[in-house]
């Protein structure tokens, strides 16, 4: 018992402390969804290869065993198991394990990017180590949103696609037409094909053309900086606040040259 407890310790120490290892493996948890993500891509040009699925599988446990770690260290099961950026995790999980039992849902498999800068300890760490993103934290949100709706939709397209249209063939085919949906374009050149394919070109055009909107509206709107005022707590302010918008108490924002 003594020795589970130390072991269960040491893995919330690592999920939750405030020390520079905790941070580094944060941080590498990071790399390896940006390496899945990847390897998303990279295994559309090579659709069907066995080598592949098998790549699939080792990172379907690893998500797995980062799934069940979390959840062991969760104060509150429950609602672990029910917010939605797990749940995502989970069907990730089931979908990279599911060539075991010869089915095949690959497309769920880009839920896991969901997971992408969501840590709130992540989101923190990059505020305090990183000056770009804590100033730009909006717009490299917005980006983000919209870069994991048209990953998702890029591999719902193609797996969806690839067996019965001959204009969608890799991972590059299904973007095209994404972002072609997407803006609105509408070239012409690549279609979606049966009453499935029509919908998903649906919700591209709905959902995709309104967050394409809120990273236009994020990128030229007035930039805010988040600086808690020492009086009321706000935290975000304009760049260039010199008081307060809420109490009028004086700020003293650091410039971007300041340390």
């Amino acid at each position: 018992m003594a020795s589970q407890q130390t072991l269960k310790d040491q893995i919330t120490f690592l999920y939750e402390g405030e020390t520079g290892t905790a941070h580094r493996f944060r941080y590498g948890l990071l790399a390896v969804d940006f390496g899945t993500i990847l390897f998303l891509v990279a295994a559309t040009f090579i659709y069907g290869n066995p080598w592949v699925e098998w790549i699939g599988i080792v990172l379907g446990l690893y998500i797995a065993l980062d799934y069940a770690a979390r959840m062991w260290i969760a104060p509150a099961k429950v609602s672990f198991v029910l917010s939605p950026l797990n749940i995502a995790d989970l069907v990730a999980t089931v979908s990279f394990l599911l060539p075991l039992l010869g089915a095949n849902l690959s497309f769920l498999r880009a839920l896991r990017v969901l997971r992408l800068l969501r840590s709130y300890r992540v989101l923190n760490r990059l505020r305090a180590d990183v000056l770009f993103f804590s100033r730009n934290e909006a717009i490299i949100l917005s980006a983000t949103n919209l870069f994991i709706f048209i990953f998702l939709m890029t591999e719902l397209v193609f797996v969806t696609q690839v067996d019965r249209n001959p204009e969608v063939t890799n991972f590059l085919d299904a973007m095209y037409f994404t972002i072609a949906a997407l803006t609105t374009t509408g070239f012409g050149d690549v279609t979606l094909q049966g009453q499935s394919g029509r919908l998903i070109s649906i919700i591209i055009m709905i959902f995709g053309v309104s967050l394409f909107l809120r990273l236009v509206q994020t990128i030229f709107r007035p930039s805010k900086v988040r600086f808690p005022c020492p009086a009321c707590g706000l935290v975000l302010h304009e760049n260039d606040a010199i008081h307060c918008k809420h109490c009028g108490a004086v700020l003293n924002i650091p410039s971007d040259g300041d340390v």
